[in-house]
């Protein structure tokens, strides 16, 4: 078979997977007829549950916000209020989720480290959360992370509860809360708005009653319910690696129950349920919907927002993680992200009805003027909405929201830091910069009506910090830098950055490695570098060398 594979130009090994064409082809040889079936068949289609199976399942709930506005100490006092004195008096945190008793029954809820992880889940397809709770303090109001936090749940298209905390402390205005979220589109109820707020003191236990009966409440008004009779099927919440264990998946169970024994499926990893372990740390023999699980068996780490399935036996689940791991190296992973380019199309194939954006700038009044403009270019055919608009540079937060929201990320007069840079590159989102804010408003007015011009797009050589400044007359500033990413070449365009200010823009007109003149210095090694015109220089400042070139976009 190896050979006939061989003759056929294709390389395989024993325990490849064939591409159905080769399959036939082999089998042709042989005189063998081949049926082609898909091994996840019928197993990725949602059951059609009967409604009479279908049961009330507890909500899931994840807890938002800014830094240090109090989202652990809430999450405690909730904890310690619930749990039963036995428990040597408190919980032992063991997952990233959990469950508490309440008199309306279990809530469960997501301990994500903020809206990055909230984001990642869903930029994998994944939607886990029913509702989010938003916390502010009450003397701090809304921060910038606030407001990034309501844009995540926004888009996610989840109801938002808020919890305005910390009303214990001198100097705490609630209704100065209130009116910032009210600016942010949070209208409270006692206002005449839909959202509903509670006054909070994790730390004297304030309002923790009503919290948790307004989490009910929401839930009954949301209707959640779920089959626990079918096989397991659930959402990872995140996975790692344990030197005693081996890979550890936190799993929350969305319909169905999984039992100890079964076999499963999650992303490209296969295994058998081993062991389950409650919140508590307690084993367990099953887990039904909105229960979070730590599972041991797997046979390796899977991502946040990968799906898990329960599947009839364990060979059957290692051939699917295989076609699957097998699909993942062929195409790449990441779906097919909407860029200006091909736009127009999408449109006219009805692929997109609203295009989405995420607005960075460096001052306010830009951000507001942008959002505005490019609003009022929507059309019948197309929306324009503008879900995250912020101060400040491109940031790997703002790139997540756009790959799970199917974004454009608009940057003005900010630069994206690099990690976003290549986060952009990976998930396959569309990232663009401008300096003249008609330069972005013709460019999307353009790919509305599919005439873009030639794009100019940057590419980043290297970077090198600055690490001490020798003055030489009549030659002028010389920068003895090390070159910590790419390389630096001479003659290359570059801009010499302070965190994200940039303190101006030219060219490297020199280029030394000790005493001798170079064309480029790689990472890794030290160098002289002259640029000129650019003044207040110091230590530590980083020196950015990048060339453009001219992509013709096609339509």
């Amino acid at each position: 078979m190896i050979k006939a594979l061989l003759e056929l130009g294709v390389m395989a090994t024993v325990n490849e997977v064939l591409d159905p064409t080769a399959a036939k082809l082999v089998a042709d040889r042989f005189h063998f007829d081949v049926e082609v079936r898909s091994l996840e068949g019928d197993l990725l289609e949602e059951e059609e549950s009967d409604p009479a199976q279908m049961r009330t399942r507890p909500p899931v709930v994840t807890v938002m916000g800014h830094v240090d506005h109090g989202k652990t100490s809430l999450l405690d006092a909730i904890r310690t209020t619930k749990v039963a004195e036995r428990e040597f008096g408190g919980i032992t945190q063991h997952i990233g989720a959990y469950q508490v008793d309440t008199s309306h029954g279990k809530v469960t809820f997501l301990d994500t480290p903020g809206h990055e992880a909230f984001t990642a889940m869903r930029a994998r397809g994944a939607q886990a959360t029913d509702m989010v709770i938003l916390v502010v303090a009450a003397d701090d109001g809304v921060m910038p992370q606030t407001v990034e936090a309501i844009n995540h749940a926004k888009a996610a298209n989840v109801p938002i509860l808020v919890a305005v905390n910390k009303i214990d402390k001198p100097g705490s205005d609630p209704d100065r809360v209130k009116r910032e979220l009210a600016n942010q589109g949070l209208v409270p109820e006692d206002w005449g708005g839909q959202t509903i707020f509670i006054h909070t003191s994790a730390k004297r236990g304030d309002g923790i009653p009503q919290l948790l009966e307004m989490t009910a409440l929401q839930a009954e008004i949301l209707e959640l319910r779920a089959n626990p009779g079918r096989s397991g099927r659930g959402v990872i919440v995140e996975g790692r690696l344990d030197r005693g264990r081996g890979p550890v998946a936190t799993a929350l169970i969305q319909s169905g129950t999984l039992r100890e024994g079964d076999a499963v499926v999650v992303g490209s990893h296969a295994g058998r349920v081993r062991a389950m372990f409650n919140d508590r740390g307690k084993k367990v023999a099953s887990a039904g919907p909105s229960d979070p699980v730590e599972i041991l068996g797997l046979s390796g780490v899977p991502q946040a927002g990968d799906t898990m399935l329960v599947v009839s036996d364990e060979r059957k689940a290692r051939q699917i993680a295989t076609v699957r791991s097998e699909r993942d190296r062929l195409k790449g992973k990441g779906a097919t992200r909407i860029t200006l380019e091909d736009l127009h199309k999408q449109i006219a194939a009805g692929e997109v009805k609203e295009l989405r954006l995420v607005i960075k700038a460096d001052v306010q009044g830009s951000v507001e003027a942008l959002t505005e403009s490019l609003e009022r270019l929507s059309t019948d055919e197309v929306k324009l909405k503008v879900i995250h608009s912020s101060v400040g540079g491109v940031t790997e937060s703002d790139v997540m929201l756009a790959s799970a929201s199917n974004a454009i990320v608009l940057g003005f007069n900010v630069k994206a830091d690099p990690k976003a840079t290549s986060q952009a590159q990976a998930n396959g989102v569309d990232m663009r910069s401008y300096n003249v804010i008609y330069d972005a408003i013709n460019d999307v007015k353009a790919a509305l009506s599919g005439m873009l011009a030639p794009e100019i797009r940057e590419v980043v050589l290297g970077r090198a910090q600055v690490r001490q400044l020798f003055p030489i007359s009549k030659v002028g500033t010389i920068y003895g830098s090390s070159v910590t990413e790419g390389k630096m070449v001479r003659g290359a365009r570059a801009r010499i950055k302070r965190g994200d200010t940039v303190l101006g823009e030219s060219t490297v007109n020199s280029l030394k490695r000790f005493k001798d003149d170079v064309r480029e210095v790689l990472q890794g090694l030290e160098c002289g570098i002259g640029i000129e015109g650019i003044k207040g220089v110091q230590p530590n400042d980083v020196i950015e060398a990048f060339s453009t070139e001219e992509v013709a976009r096609t339509l």
